[in-house]
């Protein structure tokens, strides 16, 4: 299983005083006591410095240095407001595009701003679209399905047809995403996009800070936000997905069906229980993966959405819980925008607030302010 936290657009700035840096400082305090553990790396999604000033990306840096986990960033169009990404590619240090394979994964890094003329001109270059291209075609003989990191969505970006249609092609799990502010998920049947809302600028939930944990499990996406003022311990189910979350046109590799499969957080969980429509499943700790706790899913052969609920309880007597909706066979394609073109928003699933979607799009780009 491949897994992230991902840290929404930072805008850090002087304007607010380095408001979203002391979130981001709060943020990475409680993924170093509860995830770092049993998650892979976090993820910075573009947008990082407001203005891609050298002194902005100093003062993030002094930030993500106190995360125990690998820290993996990619420019958005903020960061390439001074015309180049000098200041970026000195912070985050290494060149993009990039490939990384972990646990199985190809995850793909890409930079969709330096070869536009600024502002929200997203675009893919040439020699990247082709070296992203031969990444896609390498991740056939990988042993899992490949992931892709950008800061918008294709449908955002020049030519971004193209570039929805190659990650289908290549069976890409996920494309996880900055640029929106607001918390998004999209299902094309292909692909699941993802978008967190942002650590700074918010407008959505009351200005309400948080991150998101997202995982892919033999091609089963699940995603989750944890707002940073919510409680302890954090589950998300993994495994089976939910039926917003199915990639009803794609061919998931190697899934066992039977297999219930659950991240906990680091929280002295005793015990972790669960039910499919009432009916009681008893989970057990995973002896090889750290923080996933396992079972086997009771056969359901009703024509309904069954409901599947999961509870870990902790040795002082605190409690999380995730739920998702599984989807009865031969209705998964329902959700489908059949005429919508691939990797737009028109693929938004709908409110989903137990996971942090709201549906509102309150964003500058969208229904929000004009920061």
């Amino acid at each position: 299983m491949l897994s992230w936290v991902h840290f929404g657009d930072l805008h850090a700035s002087g304007d607010d005083q380095y408001e979203s840096l002391d979130h981001l400082r709060s943020m990475i305090r409680l993924v170093n006591r509860h995830l770092s553990d049993r998650v892979n790396f976090a993820f910075l999604p573009g947008d990082n410095a407001n203005n891609g000033t050298p002194e902005q990306y100093r003062k993030i840096a002094d930030e993500v240095a106190r995360s125990k986990l690998p820290l993996h960033a990619i420019p958005g169009d903020h960061d390439y407001e001074p015309g180049h990404l000098d200041a970026f590619n000195a912070f985050a240090n290494s060149a993009l595009p990039m490939s990384r394979i972990v646990n199985g994964h190809r995850c793909i890094f890409l930079d969709v701003v330096s070869a536009g003329r600024g502002g929200p001109d997203f675009r893919l270059s040439g020699p990247d679209f082709q070296w992203m291209e031969q990444e896609l075609a390498s991740s056939a003989r990988d042993t899992e399905p490949p992931v892709v990191f950008m800061h918008a969505y294709p449908g955002d970006i020049a030519d971004g047809h193209a570039l929805a249609s190659a990650f289908a092609r290549a069976n890409v799990a996920m494309v996880d995403t900055g640029h929106t502010h607001y918390n998004e998920l999209l299902n094309d049947g292909w692909v699941v996009y993802a978008a967190t809302r942002s650590t700074g600028q918010i407008e959505e939930d009351d200005g309400r800070p948080g991150f998101s944990v997202a995982a892919v499990d033999s091609g089963v996406v699940s995603w989750k936000f944890q707002p940073l003022d919510a409680s302890w311990p954090f589950v998300m189910i993994a495994r089976p997905s939910d039926r917003r979350l199915h990639r009803s046109r794609s061919a998931p590799r190697n899934v066992d069906a039977t297999r219930v499969r659950v991240l906990v957080s680091d929280d002295d969980v005793v015990s972790v229980t669960g039910h499919l429509d009432g009916m009681p499943i008893s989970f057990s700790r995973s002896a090889d993966q750290t923080g996933i706790w396992q079972a086997v899913l009771p056969a359901s052969t009703t024509g309904h959405r069954a409901l599947l609920t999961v509870t870990a309880r902790t040795a002082d007597g605190r409690s999380g819980e995730d739920s998702i909706t599984l989807q009865p066979a031969g209705h998964a394609e329902k959700h489908l925008k059949h005429h919508a073109a691939l990797g737009t928003d028109a693929h938004a699933v709908e409110p989903w607030p137990e996971h942090g979607i709201l549906g509102s799009q309150l964003g500058p780009n969208k229904n929000g302010r004009h920061w």
